[in-house]
């Protein structure tokens, strides 16, 4: 099976469990709470929770489609809150909550799927011990994606932020579901622990590496392929990987801080090959990946562990 089909079928059920739970909601909150849900998605965290499963025990995954709509959730609340931190108004084509209805209704329908998503995973068949375990590991995660969200917000008054710093915030703001999604899926499907730690390490660099990939889209995808804004990142002097190695090697993007034409943005992306940012941040991107994926080989070797090799490729060379 291709990477691409998997991720459609992954998708699929995960949309239908969604359609199931969420499609006919019940009053405004239940109603604001499933708006976002049901506007789209790619549904990554879910497909490598079921991924991981099955790379550790074959045909282990149905019986963890609940654990794996509980990602879904608690990234989507994640959505919901920064949304209404950072006053957006259009997310996946369609109005935020706190755009629909307001911002107390918006904060309460991200606390209802955070609640929700613990339901769902202790909902899971699998050995108590593995399920208790699992709501551990998301209850933690959910604390470092709080501390890797006010990282970010305290980043937009500082100049001076460093690779590290930025590594730290990206690892606890993205790259902590993505690994517990992994980690996760091989708990439950009764992996052992130097199964969970890899697929913990992997799914960590997925995250960071998605997140790297997410920077270089902002600026270098052609407009109207993804529906941001392109070159939002350097316009709003956002600290990411790209902005700190060009600092780092002497060019000083502030004075790009403004509205920017395409010939503006065309002039930046000049200005950061001529520099070699961009090769680097996607050269750092795929060490991280690479190096995580290498200890893979302590799963099966089956058509799973093949398609998370391939997952992680995904991460690093996706367009949108």
């Amino acid at each position: 099976m291709e990477l691409d089909t998997y991720l459609e079928r992954a998708g699929d059920r995960i949309d239908r469990l969604l359609d199931r739970y969420f499609g006919q909601p019940v009053g405004e909150l239940n109603r604001a709470a499933a708006h976002l849900l049901l506007a789209g998605g790619k549904r990554l965290r879910p497909a490598l929770m079921l991924l991981a499963a099955d790379a550790v025990k074959r045909d282990t995954s149905d019986d963890l489609l609940p654990a794996a709509l509980a990602l879904e959730l608690t990234h989507t609340f994640t959505l919901i809150h920064d949304d209404i931190m950072d006053r957006d108004t259009f997310r996946r084509g369609a109005p935020t909550v706190n755009n629909k209805w307001d911002e107390p209704t918006a904060i309460l329908a991200g606390d209802v799927l955070n609640a929700r998503a613990f339901s769902f995973l202790a909902g899971a068949i699998a050995p108590e011990a593995a399920r208790l375990r699992a709501v551990g590991m998301l209850a933690m995660t959910c604390d470092e994606l709080c501390l890797g969200q006010h990282l970010d917000m305290t980043f937009a008054s500082r100049d001076d932020v460093t690779e590290d710093e930025y590594l730290e915030m990206v690892e606890k703001k993205t790259g902590a579901l993505y690994a517990a999604s992994a980690a996760i899926g091989a708990v439950l499907a009764g992996g052992n622990e130097p199964q969970i730690m890899v697929l913990h390490r992997f799914g960590l660099a997925c995250g960071v590496a998605f997140q790297i990939q997410d920077d270089l889209i902002d600026l270098l995808a052609l407009p109207g392929k993804t529906g941001k804004d392109r070159g939002s990142d350097i316009r709003e002097g956002k600290a990411t990987l790209l902005t700190i190695l060009a600092r780092d090697r002497g060019l000083d993007l502030f004075r790009f801080r403004h509205a920017l034409s395409d010939a503006e943005i065309d002039e930046v992306i000049r200005l950061l090959e001529e520099h070699g940012v961009i090769d680097e941040a996607q050269r750092r991107a795929r060490k991280i990946v690479g190096d995580a994926s290498a200890h893979l080989q302590v799963l099966p070797d089956t058509e799973e562990r093949r398609l998370l090799l391939a997952l992680g490729e995904h991460f690093v060379s996706r367009e949108a």
